[in-house]
């Protein structure tokens, strides 16, 4: 006698009470806008073409709800099983916009007169190449912050 594994037995549950409540794979396509192919291999518990992170709990999610579990409960239980529904990633993207964020020094490059006030004293001209230059620098850093997570997230994803 084979024994299921954890994932193949949450799989094999949920393909059945689909089946018990007599909801073809075709209405949960109409319903969801997940291709066929992708709902039909993950009843076959082959999720290599499936998406990771948040687009794969949201077809969960999509699929418990067209067959009536819980979408929560059905959801936890997928990331829990399989690494497609990865959460662990929310502090590393914490991390990247924490790098790449940074007071804001907009400064508007048309200096008209506010038009809510009147006879308000102009504004004092703006320095157009400093402000420029400052701008440049922090694109610069931001981008090579988000480069360099963008390489350590794939270098992670390769070795796991």
């Amino acid at each position: 006698m084979e024994t299921l594994s954890p994932q193949a037995a949450f799989v094999t549950r949920l393909r059945r009470y689909r089946q018990k409540t007599g909801i073809s794979l075709d209405e949960i396509v109409a319903e969801t806008r997940v291709r066929r192919e992708y709902l039909d291999a993950f009843e076959q518990n082959n999720l290599e073409q499936w998406p990771k992170g948040l687009y794969a709990r949201a077809w969960i999610r999509a699929y418990a709800s067209a067959v009536g579990l819980d979408p929560i409960d059905t959801v936890n239980e997928f990331c829990r099983l399989f690494p497609q529904g990865e959460r662990r990633l929310q502090p590393t993207m914490e991390q990247m916009a924490s790098i790449v964020a940074s007071s804001s020094v907009y400064r508007d490059e048309f200096l008209l007169p506010d038009r809510r006030q009147q006879g308000a004293a102009p504004a004092p001209p703006a320095e157009p190449e400093s402000l420029a230059t400052s701008a440049r620098e922090q694109v610069r850093v931001a981008s090579e912050a988000v480069g360099y997570l963008t390489r350590t997230l794939l270098a992670r994803f390769r070795h796991s």
